[in-house]
């Protein structure tokens, strides 16, 4: 059944412009990997063929945050690097999102010391955390379908 037995006879389709391009955004999200520690050998395993993150547009990840638009931090985060984050973060066209994957980026996780971050998202603002140490692939694709959810309702806005 295509879409033409759908519509009938009136060759048209109507639907409102912001969702056709959040929809647009959620087929070619350009990740920019910022792995840390061992959960960025589960995110580079997500790219492998058994989970295959092509058939979200993702085909590969990014190595300059000028061509990302979804910036992927696993791992734990040291005071050192969290200025190198937010260059990262701030060097990345608008509309951006972020992801935190594992316990270590979301909460400090099993590091409560002076020199790891207890959570990125006092360093950049997070869309989305993805639980576990490390998290297997399919929750970081999980993740990555609830960021879709969540972009497929955003509302147009002045980026400048």
């Amino acid at each position: 059944m295509g879409l033409e037995q759908k519509l009938g006879d009136f060759g048209f389709v109507t639907t409102k412009l912001q969702d056709m391009v959040n929809w647009g955004r959620t087929r070619a999200m350009w990740p920019l990997g910022f792995g840390l520690a061992c959960c960025a050998i589960e995110m580079m395993a997500t790219q492998a063929p058994n989970y295959d993150l092509s058939r979200f547009g993702m085909e590969l990840l990014r190595a300059s945050p000028r061509q990302a638009d979804l910036l992927l931090v696993s791992g734990r985060l040291s005071r050192k690097m969290a200025p190198v984050l937010r260059k990262l973060y701030d060097q990345m066209p608008d509309p951006k999102w972020v992801l935190a994957m594992g316990d270590c980026a979301s909460c400090g996780g099993v590091f409560n010391n002076y020199a790891i971050v207890q959570g990125i998202d006092e360093i950049v603002p997070v869309d989305v955390y993805v639980a576990g140490c490390p998290p297997r692939p399919e929750a970081l694709i999980h993740g990555i379908m609830t960021l879709h959810e969540k972009v497929k309702t955003e509302v147009f806005k002045d980026y400048a």
